[in-house]
């Protein structure tokens, strides 16, 4: 078995890590570095675990922070390898485990479909670490091809429809960004009523019908999902992996940045991804319909 040292942001980052993991052979002595949040908790329950406080993206003194952390860790232990999938906390630990002599692996977010992101250009830049990209069209250099997290599912169209579905809304649980142009265009649809099942994150409203939280622990998001007719979600990977995982075939709401509601645009990568994958279907936020949820309901998803 091989005792690695996995780093990840929370979400998308996160999800993706815990679905590659494995096969790296991973032994039980590996040890996680991320943030404490509900999905880190539950997904990482049982294992080796280093908390480190949350690094916004383009944090540089919490970057720093972090990389103090990290670089007490493997003072103490050796590993094997170090592998990543960003954001900010690849750039913390990855140059500082390569200078320890560990076997350093950088693996791009699949929602990165044509270009790397920020924290893997610098990574690419420092020479520090094995560049993996997710995407055949952009594997060339030092960017070998992984396996997609996205490849083993499917969508599949013969469930009964509703025409005024049960909805469960999960914005995702980023800092500082809103989501209020997707809340809105939901409010518009005249679906979501007293069986609602809403977390905001930050888009933090006083006029939604249902229940409202801002958080809810993984239990009971598996639940919410299981008791809806349609998800309803931001375009971010972990959020979907988590849900294609249990049969869900989502609506994505793309976040943009010039609305204030994301670093930059990347979700429309993965929103065109999941679409042209028929695993999802992925609207502008403002241009949602009720057809849009009406359609879901009569989705699926499958794993091979």
């Amino acid at each position: 078995m091989t005792k690695a040292l996995l780093v990840a942001s929370t979400g998308g980052h996160l999800a993706q890590l815990v679905r590659i993991a494995p096969q790296y052979n991973i032994g039980e002595d590996s040890v996680w570095v991320t943030f404490r949040t509900p999905q880190s908790e539950s997904l990482l329950a049982g294992k080796r675990v280093i908390y480190v406080p949350y690094v916004a993206s383009r944090d540089l003194n919490g970057t720093l922070r972090a990389a103090s952390q990290i670089r007490k860790l493997l003072r103490q232990e050796s590993f094997d390898i170090a592998l990543s999938t960003g954001a900010a906390l690849a750039v913390s630990a990855l140059p500082i485990a390569k200078l320890h002599g560990v076997d350093t692996h950088y693996i791009e977010s699949v929602s990165r479909v044509t270009g790397p992101s920020l924290s893997g250009r610098i990574i690419a830049g420092m020479r520090c670490a094995q560049m993996h990209t997710q995407h055949i069209g952009w594997a060339s250099g030092r960017w070998r091809l992984h396996e997609s997290v996205l490849s083993s599912f499917e969508g599949v169209r013969d469930q009964a429809g509703s025409d005024k579905p049960s909805l469960f809304v999960t914005l995702g649980t980023i800092q500082k960004y809103r989501f209020d142009s997707l809340v809105d265009s939901l409010l518009a649809t005249g679906i979501p009523d007293e069986r609602t099942v809403w977390q905001l994150g930050q888009t933090r409203r006083g006029d939604l019908p249902g229940a409202v939280y801002e958080q809810v622990g993984a239990r009971d998001f598996d639940r919410f999902i299981r008791k809806s007719d349609v998800v309803v979600s931001h375009a971010g990977v972990g959020t979907l992996l988590n849900l294609l995982e249990m049969g869900v075939w989502p609506v994505l709401g793309i976040r943009r940045h010039r609305r204030g509601e994301h670093v930059d645009d990347h979700q429309e990568q993965i929103a065109a991804l999941a679409n042209s994958a028929g695993v999802a279907y992925s609207v502008e936020a403002p241009e949602l319909t009720a057809g849009d949820l009406r359609e879901a309901a009569l989705w699926r998803v499958t794993t091979s």
